[in-house]
């Protein structure tokens, strides 16, 4: 039984590193496959479409705080403690 597991187990790692082997992929240097007419279209189109889209965001108008509304301007604020200062150890004779 354990034989069986074992053989399963390998086929089945064997598949999936074959599997990554098999696409085929641009590699470095290689010449870029050329656009058909209708991709060099969709890249047009969707490069209008996001500047289009770029123009419909408001322009920042400064600092926001979206928390604004709910602090109350009543409350204090907090001053920074100054540290405390470093103790000396006392001089003890040594062992």
């Amino acid at each position: 039984m354990r034989i069986a597991c074992a053989i399963v187990i390998l086929a089945l790692l064997g598949g999936a590193a074959h599997a990554q082997s098999a696409a085929p992929v641009q590699k470095y240097g290689d010449p870029d496959k050329e656009k058909t007419q209708t991709e060099i279209e969709a890249e047009k189109q969707a490069e209008r479409a996001y500047k289009r889209s770029l123009g419909n965001v408001p322009n920042a108008t400064g600092p926001v705080d979206p928390w604004g509304g709910v602090r109350s301007d009543s409350t204090q604020k907090t001053v920074a403690k100054p540290a405390p200062a470093k103790r000396t150890k006392p001089a003890t004779p040594a062992n």
